[in-house]
């Protein structure tokens, strides 16, 4: 039996640069194990009557490809000498070059073939962040890129069966204001639950998906996790290891507490800001975190307005988060559903996550000697909106202090994300946790969907 393909986003990406008659190479990056391989492969499989494949970690050989030069004829004279069988078809090859963290240096052959026009190029890698500028400067102005990640809730819900129309109903119910029922409510909390727990790396959705249970997704998780430290060890220099490595352990523990912002004296003994400013730099670049700064001022513009040396940082994948949890911690998530002190955690986390995976980046705002403090800020074309995560029932003080006062002028209306239903009231619009991902569709107009009269959710929490 054939392995189940998971439908990714890249599908309809990968269609529209095929026909575009002036495609140039295509390079896909993102960290390691989140489908890239896959979905090109199924792409490439689908549509070229030739499919040269080939993997620089697999087969170190083809590194010699390139030493009579980068141009097209030459590089497909030296493939050929090493393997007679591969067909050189034009208008219906494409050359997959994968593992291209190995050997970045195929990236210069790009501007070569896009100038020669006869065949198709994707280039693939992990830990394209570490290597990116080598690249950047080898092919700068002939390449498209597309970073890819992994399951985000949309690609979580195709693969469990809902499609496109339901998908539709959820944003319409953002748009409109109508709550979902008590039917729907369930069903989507339900799911959700099951992706905060699982996360969206492919091989962990695939298990979930083809057992029906959970059986065997936390031995997947943690062998992830081992292959992402070894992936330190094997990328990073020297000292760096042990530091990068030690940041990694205490992303979970750190987000655990009230104050979540990541304090680099927690890390180790005598940890300062600056011996460690380079190793969360490096996590980033690698794609394993995503960094959340704390903004001067809440107004806009975001870019240039925050402190660099003052940050949370979040998982890319919420799945691997919980996987680091402690064993209590873990029985009881996935038995009792009971988040306990991690719930402000895990909720954060996954909607930083969706908004990541939807294009925004990642700021804060906490006011110095003051409980004002917010979780997220996204912006529409002319304004700021701050987005609040609650982890339990109960009023967002500090959400409806940025709404109603006039010291914050770009800032007229807010967004609550909570387990339960539709809601509007005061200026603070509220959707369940699970609409997170739609934010971003939601906004595409530069306008709020707002109703004649407000009205308060009334849906009971059903997060635990």
């Amino acid at each position: 039996m054939s392995e189940l393909y998971l439908q990714r986003k890249i599908d309809n990406f990968l269609t529209n640069w095929k026909s575009d008659p002036d495609r140039k190479p295509l390079i896909v990056k993102g960290p390691r194990q989140v489908g890239k391989t896959e979905s090109l492969r199924h792409f490439a499989e689908r549509n070229y009557q030739s499919v040269i494949y080939i993997n620089f970690v697999e087969e170190p050989k083809y590194k010699l490809i390139t030493e009579d030069g980068y141009r097209t004829d030459d590089i497909i004279k030296n493939i050929s000498r090493m393997d007679p069988s591969k067909q050189f078809i034009s208008g219906d090859t494409v050359l997959f070059f994968d593992e291209i963290q190995d050997y970045p240096e195929i990236s210069t052959s790009l501007k070569f073939f896009k100038i020669d026009g006869r065949f198709d190029v994707i280039c693939s890698g992990s830990l394209l962040g570490i290597n990116y500028k080598r690249i950047e400067s080898n092919s700068v102005g002939y390449k498209t890129d597309y970073s890819m990640s992994s399951l985000d809730f949309e690609e979580f819900l195709w693969a469990k069966g809902y499609d496109s129309p339901s998908i539709h109903e959820m944003l319409w119910h953002m748009e409109t204001l109508k709550p979902f029922n008590q039917i729907e409510m369930n069903v989507y909390s339900s799911l959700f639950l099951d992706y905060c727990i699982l996360g969206g790396m492919p091989a962990v959705v695939r298990q979930y998906i083809e057992k029906g249970t959970f059986e065997g997704t936390l031995d997947i998780q943690h062998q992830l996790l081992e292959d992402y430290k070894e992936d330190i060890r094997k990328y990073a220099d020297g000292m760096d290891q042990t530091r990068i490595l030690n940041v990694f352990e205490q992303i979970p523990n750190q987000l655990a507490k009230d104050n979540k912002k990541f304090q680099i004296s927690k890390v180790a003994h005598g940890a300062r800001f600056k011996d460690y400013r380079g190793c969360i730099e490096w996590l980033r670049d690698a794609g394993i975190v995503q960094i959340c700064y704390c903004l001067n001022f809440p107004d806009l513009p975001l870019k240039g307005n925050y402190c660099d040396n003052k940050f949370k940082l979040y998982f890319f994948d919420t799945g691997l988060f919980v996987a680091m949890l402690d064993e209590e911690a873990q029985e009881d998530l996935r038995v009792n559903k009971n988040l306990n002190v991690y719930k402000g955690a895990l909720y954060e986390n996954i909607v930083g996550e969706a908004l990541i995976k939807s294009g925004y980046g990642l700021f804060y705002y906490k006011k110095d000697d003051s409980t004002l403090e917010e979780d997220f800020f996204i912006r529409t074309q002319t304004q700021l909106l701050p987005v609040e995560v609650k982890s339990t029932r109960g009023t967002a003080k500090s959400l409806r202090t940025l709404v109603s006062s006039k010291s914050y002028p770009d800032i007229q209306y807010g967004i609550k994300l909570t387990a339960g239903n539709v809601g509007y009231c005061e200026n603070i619009l509220t959707f369940p946790y699970f609409c997170a991902f739609l934010l971003k569709s939601y906004l595409k107009r530069g306008e709020l969907h707002l109703p004649q009269q407000e009205y308060t959710d009334d849906t009971p929490d059903i997060s635990n």
